[in-house]
């Protein structure tokens, strides 16, 4: 067997070993707030995507057909951090329940995202806004150390605002 044909096995089985250590090393961010206000209420403004710009300090820019098959345009910001584009789509739509889309950097496998928006009614008239996503892929470890506790505090900046916003109109 000749170096090149060596060398090329050697980093088709790192590429393969990466990408099956990242399918089952996926790393999650989970954040949660109680919202003041029905999910119907809460819905409207996450819908709403031509104003997040006036309130949304993370998701800067979400143009899209909110429904299951679409493919968003997204634009978030950490706070402190340049911005980044993405192209993801839309896995579910439930209105007043749950908004899913799943985005990838390249091509599905490298560094996936999966991010949810799941609003919960409570008893008492609030609801619990959760918002969630779970990285996979061969680079999800690597590149969750790099944005995962910024991505964190954008979501918490989100969540607070999100609050804020449909507190006040209720």
């Amino acid at each position: 067997m000749s170096f090149t044909s060596t060398s090329v096995s050697v980093v088709a089985a790192i590429l393969i070993a990466a990408y099956s250590i990242g399918q089952f090393t996926s790393k999650s961010i989970a954040t949660e707030i109680e919202i003041a206000a029905p999910a119907s209420a809460i819905w409207a403004e996450l819908a709403n995507t031509a104003d997040y710009a006036d309130w949304n300090p993370f998701l800067k820019y979400l143009s899209g057909d909110l429904r299951v098959g679409s493919t968003l345009a997204v634009t978030i910001q950490s706070i402190g951090n340049s911005t980044m584009d993405f192209t993801p789509t839309v896995l579910v739509s439930d209105e007043a329940q749950e908004l899913r889309w799943i985005g990838h950097l390249g091509f599905k496998g490298i560094f996936d995202g999966e991010h949810s928006f799941v609003l919960e009614e409570t008893p008492m008239g609030t609801t619990i806004f959760r918002q969630n996503e779970t990285f996979s892929g061969m680079l999800a470890f690597i590149l969750f150390a790099l944005i995962g506790n910024d991505t964190e505090s954008g979501f918490k900046a989100m969540n607070e605002a999100l609050k804020a916003r449909v507190e006040e109109k209720a």
